[in-house]
Order: structure tokens, then sequence, then C-alpha cells
């Protein structure tokens, strides 16, 4: 399935049906009166969070969504019925913003939570409604009002606590088809993520945590460079990340500069990611010649204050002490929120 996190949509609530003009006109009945019954109420636009979803896919192709509108008043007294609200459902974890203002309306973090994005137009009166003693044969009655309109953006922002990061071909992928049932597409050449993927961990008896793996940076990524910062917006939620560099001699790659590249881009996408909590993986420890770089590594991680695991994400190694040890990071930092 097509990963889309942004969707661009016109939404319109229903309109009030109009309240009726009329008059009892019966046989015997010379003074009938009015009898003109109230337009109903338009149906609102209300937006679901569904764990079912994943995607903002059902929106690439369908932008107009429009609830049904209340039935006009009638004779007799009778009412028009009112318009069925529009249920549009959305994965957990999509914001909604106002497309022309850019302000944000509402983030659906829940399943089940939901949104009325407008509210439809209330019924006209009809004239029935005006007769009084003083004034028995009203000749007029009110128009429905329209029913609230507005072009939205909604934004899918991934709901996981863990993110991995790090540049492409650095063995993200791998790694979290190790740790978890997600299975992104690995192969050896860069950017083979092109979509962010969600994956559960599961550790010791009971623990477990959700993971994201998201596709690769490169440097320049904020000026719009390799895949640009598109995906970044997925991980502003999670709570610490996985930050996995290449140790592989087949590369030229130097893990030290790869950090501080990643981190400067997550900085110039979003200030507070540089601040969040990081746990090093040096992988391709399977490899002989990566053993060579792991001691000067493990001091240089170490006197920055960072947790280091030395792992190899192909064959397994290492993988457990990581695990267990982000696993009780994440609820530490659950229990202190």
């Amino acid at each position: 399935m097509k990963f889309i996190d942004e969707a661009k949509l016109y939404v319109k609530a229903g309109d009030g049906g109009r309240g009726c003009l009329s008059f009892r006109r019966e046989k015997y009945v010379p003074k009938g009166g009015p009898d003109g019954g109230n337009g109903g109420r338009g149906g609102d636009v209300v937006f679901v969070a569904d764990n079912r979803l994943t995607s903002l896919l059902d929106f690439q192709y369908k932008r107009e969504f429009a609830a049904e509108r209340g039935e006009h008043g009638m004779g007799s007294l009778c009412s028009g019925k009112n318009g069925l609200d529009l249920i549009i459902k959305v994965p957990i974890g999509t914001i909604f913003k106002d497309l022309n203002t850019g302000l944000l309306l509402a983030d659906l973090t829940k399943d089940g939570e939901t949104f009325i994005s407008c509210k439809g137009g209330r019924g006209g009166k009809g004239n029935a409604h005006f007769a009084t003693s003083t004034h028995q044969t009203p000749r007029f009655a009110q128009p429905g009002e329209p029913g609230e309109e507005m072009n939205l953006k909604l934004e899918l922002k991934l709901l996981a606590d863990v993110g991995i990061i790090g540049f492409p071909n650095a063995g993200k992928s791998t790694l979290i088809s190790h740790i978890s049932a997600a299975k992104p597409k690995v192969a050896d050449y860069p950017f083979t993520t092109l979509m962010p993927h969600l994956g559960i961990v599961k550790f010791g008896d009971f623990g477990g945590f959700v993971v994201a793996d998201i596709p690769g940076l490169i440097e320049g990524a904020h000026e719009g460079k390799g895949l640009g910062i598109k995906f970044l917006r997925h991980i502003e939620r999670t709570r610490l990340f996985i930050h996995v560099l290449d140790l592989s001699p087949f590369t030229d790659r130097d893990p030290i500069e790869d950090f501080k590249v990643v981190n400067h881009e997550l900085s110039a996408f979003n200030p507070e990611l540089a601040e969040r909590e990081q746990v090093v993986a040096l992988n391709k420890i399977d490899i002989t010649e990566s053993n060579e770089k792991t001691p000067a590594l493990l001091k240089f991680f170490e006197g920055l204050g960072i947790k280091v695991f030395p792992i190899s994400a192909a064959t397994g190694a290492g993988l457990d002490s990581l695990v267990n040890y982000v696993g009780r990071e994440v609820d530490r930092i659950k229990a202190g929120a």
C-alpha cells in the first residue's frame, strides 16, 4: 500500500432546511391558521481516529466532502428531517490545520477520538413558530442557515516510542526487521526505505514499545537533498532515538561525522529533536575490520554521556542488550511524563 502522510481537503457541513410558509386549509375550518413546520438541521463533518488505518491514501483522489443538508419544513406542522452527519475515518496521529491560516485545529492521538471540523446549519423556523395572540397569521418563515465550510490540511505523525535514525544503508531496516515483526525492504543501495515503518518490540515478560524506522538522512536534507526532511515529522512524537552508525570497512563513512551530520539535520528541522535522548548502535560488528573502530568510538560517545551498543543487525549480535535497555528507558520516560 502506498504511504501518504499529507492531504488537502475541502469540507462542508450540510445547510439547514428552510422553514415552511403554510396555512391550514380544511373544509369546515374557515380559520385554520398557520401550520408551516421547521426545517431540519444540516449534518456535521466529523473526523474519527481509527487504529485500523495507517495512511491518508483515501484522500489522494477524493478531496471534497459534504455532509447531508437538512430537509425543508412542510405543512401540517411537519418538520424537515435533520441531515446525517458525515463521518470520515483517519489514522491515529492525524493532525488538522486550517489550510489558509496554518492554525492547528486538532490532533487525534487515540482510537475513537473525534474532531468536528464543520457544524451543520440550523434549520429555519416555519411560520407556525411565529404565531402569537396578537399576530395570528404570520406570512413569513426563516431560511435555513448555511453549513460551515473550510479548507483543511491533514498531516499524519506516526505514534511511536522510539525512532531509528541514521544515514542510508546504515542498517536501520535490517534492525527493525530483527527486533519486530515489521518487514521493510532491505537492499544494498541507498534510500531503500522510502516510507516510515512501524514495529512492535517485545522485551522482558510483559514489556514492549513501538519503534519507527525513518528513511535515511544525508547532509543537506533540510535543504531538500536526498529524501529531504519529509518524514521527520514521524519522529517528533518519539521519546528517544536509536542512532544507527555504519562501521563497515567497505564504505568511506566516518561514524563520528555521520553522527554530527544527522544531528545537525534534526536540529535544522526542529531544535527540540536534537535535545532528545539518543542511544547509539554501532552496526556491522560481524565484519572483522569493524571491531578495530569500536574501542575509540565507545570512548568518544561515552565521553558525551551517550549509551553505546555494538551490534550486528544482520546476525542479531548485541540486539538483546539494546532492546532491553531501550525498553527500560521508554518505561522510565513514560513514568516521568
